[in-house]
């Protein structure tokens, strides 16, 4: 079977991953947690998820009903390191909504005319009307990490996003919109472990894309823009939810959870509180 990218993935496997890594995937059982400071040691059992997304997603149904009725204007953003499970938790949180009231905007690189633009007009232009839940799939924080990562903005330009980046969301808050932000969390061996699951997976092979094989090597520099993108961006207005994802049913659970916890709605059932071993602001945050 011919591997995307000529195996590189593999090949970083084999080749650059740190011993303790490749260790941990070696010995690891498919249900096994990988990090070490993770609360858990297994994934949370099939029985257990199936019973509680089953009710989360009832919830979401009353939420986007009430959306509809009273006109709520609602913008979730999901964040994370690549493989943190972004797309599932996504997937889940609208399966059984419509999409004309709950839709997900996910960008691709930006045209030329967009690239001459204001940073944020782009996203801008997707914000919710009356009755309607946006599920951003990345957002306009690309430029606090990705972009800088990879040298795809000069630092003037990052700063200046981080000097607007504030005031926008205040501004978004201020105008009535519901602004949830979430960033899914995985530890270095899970995210590697995915990867490899995926190259070899030709049903999910067309997920892999250059950033993902050449962001393995930039795991300390990914990091180091995480830590300075909360710090910089994690506001009474508008905080950051970190969701630690080394087990994708426990953070799917927890994202949603998160999302609809402090939000008042018609018909609203009594919500479990976010697991706070796995769920919480930036200082749950774990490199």
């Amino acid at each position: 079977m011919t591997l995307p990218f000529d195996g590189a993935i593999s090949a970083f496997h084999d080749d650059e991953a740190p011993e303790d890594v490749r260790k941990a995937i070696a010995s690891a059982g498919k249900k096994d947690i990988l990090s070490e400071d993770y609360p858990y040691d297994k994934e949370l059992s099939s029985s257990d998820y199936e019973e509680q997304i089953e009710a989360l997603q009832l919830e979401l149904v009353r939420f986007q009903a009430d959306v509809k009725e009273t006109g709520k204007r609602v913008v979730v953003v999901f964040e994370g390191r690549d493989a943190a499970g972004k797309g599932g938790t996504i997937k889940r949180f609208r399966e059984n909504l419509n999409p004309r009231v709950a839709n997900v905007v996910a960008l691709s690189k930006p045209s030329d005319r967009e690239a001459g633009e204001w940073y944020f007009q782009r996203y801008a232009k997707h914000l919710p009307t009356e009755g309607e839940i946006v599920l951003f799939d990345r957002s306009w924080y690309n430029r606090g990490v990705v972009e800088h990562v990879f040298g795809f903005c000069e630092h003037q330009e990052r700063e200046h996003f981080f000097r607007q980046v504030p005031e926008f969301e205040d501004m978004l808050v201020d105008e009535g919109i519901i602004l949830k932000k979430l960033w899914l969390n995985v530890g270095r061996g899970e995210q590697l472990r995915r990867f490899l699951k995926r190259e070899k997976d030709p049903l999910k092979q067309w997920k892999l894309s250059w950033i993902d094989v050449e962001g393995l090597k930039k795991w300390d520099a990914y990091s180091a823009a995480i830590v300075e993108t909360f710090e910089r961006s994690h506001t009474d207005h508008a905080p950051w939810t970190i969701v630690r994802s080394d087990d994708k049913k426990r953070a799917r659970l927890a994202a949603i959870r998160a999302v609809l916890a402090d939000i008042d709605y018609a018909g609203k059932g009594k919500l479990e509180a976010p697991d706070a071993k796995i769920c919480g602001g930036p200082d749950i945050w774990h490199a």
